[in-house]
């Protein structure tokens, strides 16, 4: 292509790339609110709760044109994702934790996601740091044309070459091996890509226009999650309006996700402030039907540390904008 028909391309592209750019705006702004008052002895569901309060506002909630694309993951520790507290949940966060704060922003279904570590103890400087280059050279490294695989292998590279000293023992930071980043598409957080974050993945392409979450996860354990704990996270099916349900109790429940989340992933908190109550019997109804996805916590080995950074990347044809980046990371 010529360049006045990339640049034609790209205006086409335009209002989209605009729509990402509004909702990266209010991640920003949200995050750098709560990284000024996140502290050991806040209850995590208070911090998940200010921090989706202040997302809705700043990007004027309404109802799938704008809004929370997901639920605030705030896993701690050996849990490397997927944790948000569920009502009745008092866990409260304490100096020693090492917190991954993963939230996502849209605006008319162009989700931001982006996440950052919060620790206090400066022994865990060096993971986190790991982690940090680990992302940003998956960053650097991304763009058209260029394979998944050597992606992977560039974070490998990086995250493996730092070490940390806990409490006398040392620990080559680990790239969780099955945890990756992955493409964005409209209203899909995964929408069919994933972008590994070791060496020997597939040979695929990233193209031009699309959209990739670039994510990193570094541990000081196995290496390797699995799925543990009380579930909190779930997504409605791409196809769900086609699986034949019996229950009238799982069809209201049904509509009620699919008029406040549509296929954008969603907690319990959230199903609680709409007001449904006595639901987890229909809730479970749906994910053993397939109509809704049950996404529980990932978890490394007890005992060992975790971290995450991540960012969302426009492949667009003149540039790569990584839209979601901050002053702060």
């Amino acid at each position: 292509l010529g360049n006045s028909e990339k640049e034609r391309l790209d205006a086409t592209f335009e209002e989209m790339w605009r729509d990402f750019r509004r909702a990266a705006e209010v991640h920003r702004q949200t995050r750098t609110w709560v990284r000024g008052w996140i502290r050991p002895g806040l209850k995590m569901i208070d911090i998940c709760e200010l921090l989706e309060n202040c997302s809705r506002l700043l990007v004027k909630e309404d109802m799938l044109n704008a809004g929370l694309a997901f639920p605030t993951g705030v896993s701690l520790n050996h849990v490397a994702a997927h944790y948000t507290p569920n009502a009745g949940d008092d866990t409260v966060l304490q100096y020693d934790d090492v917190c991954k704060v993963d939230f996502g922003v849209h605006v008319n279904g162009r989700i931001i996601d982006s996440a950052f570590t919060v620790h206090f103890d400066p022994k865990y400087d060096r993971l986190v740091e790991a982690v940090k280059d680990a992302t940003n050279t998956g960053i650097k490294e991304a763009g058209i044309d260029v394979r998944l695989c050597d992606v992977g292998e560039a974070i490998e590279e990086v995250m493996t070459s730092y070490e940390v000293e806990l409490n006398g023992k040392t620990y080559q930071v680990k790239p969780i091996r099955n945890l990756n980043g992955h493409s964005i598409g409209p209203y899909r957080i995964h929408s069919g890509k994933t972008v590994p974050i070791v060496k020997g993945g597939e040979a695929v392409k990233m193209e031009e226009n699309e959209v990739f979450a670039i994510e990193t996860f570094g541990s000081t354990g196995k290496g390797y999650v699995h799925e543990d704990l009380e579930c909190s996270h779930y997504i409605k099916d791409y196809y769900a309006e086609h699986i034949p349900l019996r229950l009238t109790r799982s069809k209201q429940l049904l509509h009620t996700i699919s008029k406040n989340f549509g296929t954008l992933g969603f907690c319990r908190r959230w199903l609680d402030r709409l007001g449904e109550t006595k639901y987890l019997m229909a809730l479970k109804d749906l994910c053993d039907k397939g109509a809704v996805g049950a996404y529980p916590p990932l978890c490394d080995v007890k005992g060992c540390y975790t971290a995450q950074w991540e960012h969302t990347i426009l492949l667009r044809p003149t540039c790569k904008e990584v839209v979601s980046r901050g002053d702060d990371y």
